[in-house]
């Protein structure tokens, strides 16, 4: 009698972690070791702040995260710069570099879950603050003395992203030469900076205004301007398990958590909105405990 209210007791914890979304592995309190994540630069705050912590907390594990632009992180892993268990990309595009014989196989899945809007943040000390209120913000930036920032195009997502959104400005402002006046250019030394210090440089000063996703600029009080509709452009965050991952169980039960009611919480809560997680890829390469929530 004893032995069956142990089992029916286990039972109902397994029943628990997996109503909660989280691997029954971590939920049960085992050691599943340190969860090695690499990000895009521009989750710094929500990773490092608001799911690591929560994930550590609900599932005992260790979240190691490491910030760069999306396309460094892919070579990174391409090359065996660096180990992880989990790639979070900001466009879903860079896990195809990973894909396949030929780049290594280290991605064969991949889903999509948020996007964010490309705004315009700046500072609000800066002494073109109250122009950039007031005026079109493609005039005043032109003006001597601006100083812009944003993230290299080859690095990075959202640097090409900038790039495409002020080649779409010039055409509905009707100014051709608008793109070239204001970025200089693809890869100008004066504007480029890596993404995890961006917003960094804008608070300390060094720069007026540069391009952000609306999450960076919301978390950091950041005071921006969004496009219109016609011409804005989005973040698209991908998540993926990186092939031979050091900490399978510990990619999988992260995964869970992001996906899951508390990780889509802390998203939803921190201005992203929300996608409904599809497989990309080799279906089939999916961990069974995760096809409850990627579909």
């Amino acid at each position: 009698m004893h032995r069956i209210r142990l089992i029916l007791a286990f039972a109902a914890l397994v029943a628990v972690a997996s109503a909660a979304g989280v691997g029954t592995t971590a939920a049960l309190g085992a050691d599943i070791g340190p969860v090695s994540v690499l990000y895009a630069g521009s989750l710094v705050n929500v990773m490092e702040n608001r799911i690591g912590p929560a994930f550590n907390q609900a599932t005992g594990a260790q979240f190691r995260g490491f910030a760069a632009g999306s396309v460094a992180l892919a070579n990174q892993i391409k090359d065996k710069l660096r180990q992880a268990d989990v790639f979070i990309s900001a466009v879903p595009s860079v896990n195809a570099q990973l894909m396949g014989p030929q780049n290594g196989d280290w991605v064969r899945w991949y889903t999509s879950f948020a996007t964010s809007l490309l705004v315009i943040g700046y500072n609000p000390q800066s002494r073109f603050a109250a122009d950039l209120k007031s005026s079109a913000w493609y005039g005043v930036m032109v003006r001597p003395g601006f100083r812009l920032g944003r993230t290299d195009p080859k690095l990075d997502p959202k640097g090409a992203l900038t790039i495409q959104f002020m080649q779409k400005a010039a055409q509905y402002y009707q100014r051709p030469t608008l793109a070239a006046d204001i970025l200089g250019p693809d890869e100008n030394p004066a504007q480029v900076f890596p993404e995890e210090t961006l917003v960094g440089r804008l608070e300390a000063g060094q720069l007026d205004a540069g391009f952000f996703y609306s999450i960076e600029a919301v978390s950091a009080h950041i005071p921006y301007i969004t496009p219109p509709a016609a011409i804005t452009l989005n973040a698209e965050y991908t998540v993926t398990i990186v092939q031979h991952a050091p900490n399978m169980d510990g990619a999988v039960a992260f995964v869970r958590f992001l996906l899951g009611t508390d990780g889509t919480r802390i998203l939803k809560d921190t201005g992203f909105t929300l996608l409904q997680p599809k497989v990309a890829g080799d279906a089939g390469s999916v961990p069974s405990a995760l096809r409850s929530v990627v579909k």
